[in-house]
């Protein structure tokens, strides 16, 4: 009887491992090998109770089916009571059990989506929660728009910090897989020796320390999203078999001989541009073709600065309502400091800026001083067409040197001491730099000078 259903379920598409004892199919069940599990009420050691008991317990997901030939009305109501799908009498009919299989899975598979669904509606993925009004950002969420109901596979590029795990999410989210599941992958965080394990799953055995089977990544992603953040650090052996992958739609679990249906929606994120790797050998183009229909760039926040403002309330209502203060707006001062600073680090350092100026703001609005000095040293420049003259009059050589002296030491800051990058910050030549900084007293025998002439 367990040849005959191993060679039914096989021949229906499924990769079955059968056990011939309870000591065998709990040490089976151990291995995470089982998606559903047909059990026999009385085996030779024991009940089948026993192993439904342990599923239950170990592995709740995991759908049980219990057969038998001795049926009763109780023991039937103890293995439903216990968590099992379904019940069914030997000798069974061969339509009964494939039916039953199909809507076991299908059961877990809904199991599955609304796990994922929660934890989507918790996240507030979808497009709707993209912050931004700028030109830019108007023709990539036009772009969104359109491609996220369709199966095509997305290049997102840009630099570090502008929220392409978002753009991802929101893509997800907006699609008809929005109820599957959304995975990501750091293919930089990830050491080359486990990645090919991580990626399509391992057999129970299959190198030192596998003590159970595992599915890989393209498995829990099925009838979902896979996105593979830092694409172009993935090592050239990997991106071989990912391309097959692509291709095949098949997954091998590394210690196995058979292979894996997947249905995955693939996108991919950088912040390297990939076009210059493929040409320097280090991306594959046919790998690259098969990422690239299409390209969606995500513009740096200094490219954006008509979004700070926006970004940057949104950001404080968020960690002022989960760290329980009455912050609620941005002084104007602040908002200006903000959009004269350049953010290297894009979005996620605007977003640690006001995390931070929530938890030392005194009132109800973001003040200036609750920026760090880096960033309050770029009010002066935004705030120009704003001074005002008191009445008494001013110092106007002094006002200017002070306004001078902040400028070049935020320029320096920013820059990490390198006068060539503060130079162009300021638009200024290098030559015309140094001799201000000389001027002021800001220039020291002791200072090392990084950016000597290269002549």
């Amino acid at each position: 009887m367990r040849e005959f259903l191993q060679i039914l379920l096989e021949r229906e598409g499924h990769v079955v491992t059968t056990a011939a004892s309870v000591k065998q199919a709990l040490q089976r069940c151990g291995e995470g090998v089982a998606e559903l599990v047909f059990v026999d009420l009385k085996l030779p050691d024991g009940s089948g109770m026993e192993v439904l008991a342990w599923l239950k317990e170990h592995e709740p997901d995991v759908q049980v089916i219990m057969m038998t030939a001795f049926a009763t009305t109780e023991t039937a109501v103890g293995a439903m009571r216990i968590g099992a799908y379904d019940y069914q009498l030997k000798p069974f009919k061969v339509e009964e059990t494939r039916a039953l299989t199909q809507k076991a899975l299908e059961k877990l598979t809904l199991l599955r989506e609304n796990r994922a669904l929660r934890a989507q509606l918790k996240g507030d993925h979808n497009l709707a929660h993209i912050v931004g009004k700028s030109t830019g950002m108007a023709e990539l969420m036009a772009l969104l728009a359109k491609v996220a109901p369709t199966p095509a596979s997305v290049l997102i590029e840009g630099e570090s910090g502008t929220g392409k795990e978002l753009v991802a999410r929101a893509i997800h989210a907006a699609s008809p897989r929005h109820a599957g599941p959304f995975v990501a992958v750091n293919c930089g965080a990830i050491p080359e020796t486990l990645l090919e394990s991580e990626l399509f799953g391992h057999a129970a055995g299959a190198f030192t320390g596998a003590n159970r089977s595992r599915p890989g990544l393209f498995e829990t992603a099925t009838a979902g999203t896979l996105l593979f953040d830092e694409i172009g650090e993935l090592p050239l052996s990997m991106q071989v078999k990912l391309l097959r992958v692509l291709q095949e739609r098949k997954v091998r679990r590394v210690g196995e001989e058979h292979e894996r249906p997947v249905d995955v929606r693939v996108l991919a994120a950088t912040n390297h541009d990939l076009q210059a790797r493929v040409q320097a050998g280090r991306f594959r183009e046919d790998l690259f073709y098969r990422l690239n229909v299409v390209r969606l760039r995500l513009p740096p926040l200094r490219e954006r600065q008509d979004d700070i403002p926006t970004l940057a309330r949104a950001f404080v209502l968020k960690y002022a309502e989960s760290m329980g203060k009455e912050v609620r707006d941005v002084a104007p001062e602040t908002v200006r400091a903000l959009c004269g600073y350049r953010f290297p680090g894009n979005v996620r350092e605007l977003q640690n800026l006001m995390e931070r100026a929530v938890i030392l703001a005194g009132g109800d609005a973001i003040q200036l001083a609750d920026l760090p000095e880096e960033v309050r040293g770029t009010a002066p420049l935004a705030a120009a067409a704003d001074v005002t003259i008191p009445e008494g009059g001013i110092d106007f050589e002094a006002t200017v040197q002070g306004l001078e002296r902040r400028l070049l030491k935020t320029a320096l800051t920013r820059a990490g001491g390198v006068k060539t990058r503060a130079a162009e910050l300021l638009g200024l030549s290098l030559r015309s730099l140094r001799y201000r900084l000389q001027k002021l007293g800001l220039q020291t025998t002791a200072e090392p000078d990084a950016d000597s002439d290269r002549r």
